[in-house]
């Protein structure tokens, strides 16, 4: 079987990280796309439009590649949360999840030559009770900056979390069981290592 190119339309440095991980080889190709939810659009609903379009608007310029789309959300008290704009969104975040229990959901999307397939991730997160000194320490350390409600799992914002009920990896921003299921389910084969094609 031949190993088919893979692209990651994504600049997520922890989904190529995740990919990695799993002996994924692939290449980066960003897709650039409006993020903003449109009117009445659920959460779910959302994360997976985004990384359908993101999968399927890099495969419409690279015939024959395989290309991952990836769209993480963080929601609480039914609000979205995107990337903080600035320092003061991200406190502004942090203070919210505080102490409460939010979702993550995370869609995974893989697109080849016309063919679109996707599905979404939910886990349950529990932040603990922070502090404002908590917050502002942890502002300070740019982390927030470039994540869905300004916190990564992987890093600082692991301190913060007193549990999850879910996927770890969906957290940090890539499904990778679903990534495998939506593969297998369209003919390609993962033997612990890069893909096999379909």
């Amino acid at each position: 079987m031949s190993t088919p190119r893979v692209i990651l339309a994504s600049q997520s440095p922890r989904r190529r990280e995740l990919l990695s991980l799993i002996g994924i080889t692939h290449e980066v190709q960003p897709a650039h796309l409006d993020e903003t939810p449109l009117p009445g659009e659920l959460p779910t609903v959302h994360s997976e439009r985004l990384a359908r379009e993101k999968a399927a608007l890099v495969s419409a310029r690279e015939p024959g590649a395989l290309v991952i789309g990836s769209d993480t959300v963080v929601v609480v008290g039914g609000r979205i949360l995107g990337k903080p704009g600035d320092d003061a969104d991200a406190r502004a975040m942090l203070r919210l999840l505080s102490g409460r229990t939010h979702m993550v959901y995370t869609a995974v999307a893989i697109a080849r030559d016309g063919m679109v397939d996707s599905e979404v991730e939910g886990v349950t997160v529990a932040f603990r009770q922070l502090t404002d000194a908590d917050i502002d320490a942890y502002v300070a350390t740019g982390e927030p900056s470039d994540k869905a409600g300004a916190y990564g799992i992987q890093g600082f914002g692991s301190t913060l979390i007193d549990g999850i009920d879910g996927d770890f990896f969906a957290v940090m921003g890539l499904p990778l069981r679903r990534l495998i299921a939506l593969c297998t389910r369209n003919g390609y084969r993962y033997a612990f290592g890069p893909l096999q094609g379909a």
